[in-house]
C-alpha cells in the first residue's frame, strides 16, 4: 500500500511588492495556519519516507512554519515541475517516485493539487471528496491511499481519500476572511 499526502502552501501575501509570483512570501495568517497544520500532522503521527516540494518561496516558508508545529524539519527534494503544475504533471511526477518510498508528501499549489485529488479519488457517498471539490484552501492537507506496491501503478480513480484537513478545521480563526 502507498500513501500520498498533499499539502497546499499556506496563505501568501498579495500586498508584498515582490516582482514575481514565484517569490511571494507567506503572510502572518499563513504562518499561523502552517504551524497549526504541523501540530496536526504531529498529533496524527504522520511520517514520510520522501518529501518533494515546489521551490517557490511560499512553499519553502510553509515547510519552515509546519516544522515549528510538527517538531521536526521536513527536508524536501525541490522539484521545479510542481510550481503551477497541472494534475497530469503531478500524477506523472508521483509515478516516477521510487517504490522504496511508501509514504510520500508532495507540497505545492492549486489548482493542481485539488485537480489531482479529483482525478485520483472516485466519487463516493461519504461527502469528503465533495468537500475537496468545493474548495481546497491554502495550508490544507489531504491523505490518499492506494492498494498498489508501485507508484507507477497509481491509477486514476484508484485512491481512497483517507483525510482532508483544512486550517479552519483546527482553528476557526484560520478560516476565510470575512469581507
Amino acid at each position: 500500500m502507498k500513501t500520498l499526502t498533499l499539502l497546499r502552501h499556506a496563505k501568501s501575501g498579495w500586498d508584498d511588492p515582490v516582482q514575481r509570483d514565484f517569490d511571494r512570501p507567506l503572510n502572518a495568517k499563513g504562518r499561523r495556519a502552517a504551524a497549526a497544520m504541523g501540530r496536526e500532522m504531529r498529533r496524527l503521527s504522520l511520517r514520510f519516507d520522501r518529501v518533494i516540494a515546489s521551490p517557490a518561496v511560499r512553499v519553502a516558508e510553509t515547510l519552515d512554519a509546519v516544522a515549528e508545529g510538527y517538531g521536526a524539519r521536513l527536508v524536501p527534494e525541490w522539484e521545479r515541475r510542481i510550481y503551477m503544475a497541472s494534475d497530469a504533471t503531478l500524477a506523472e511526477l508521483i509515478r516516477e517516485q521510487p517504490d522504496t518510498a511508501e509514504r510520500l508528501l508532495l507540497v505545492g499549489h492549486n489548482p493542481g493539487l485539488e485537480d489531482l485529488v479529483l482525478l485520483l479519488v472516485p466519487r463516493s457517498d461519504d461527502g469528503l471528496r465533495d468537500t475537496v471539490e468545493d474548495k481546497y484552501p491554502t495550508a490544507s492537507l489531504t491523505e490518499l491511499t492506494f492498494a498498489c506496491d508501485r507508484w507507477a501503478n497509481m491509477a486514476e480513480g484508484g485512491a481512497t481519500l483517507a483525510r482532508f484537513v483544512r486550517p479552519r478545521d483546527l482553528d476557526p480563526a484560520l478560516g476565510p476572511d470575512e469581507e
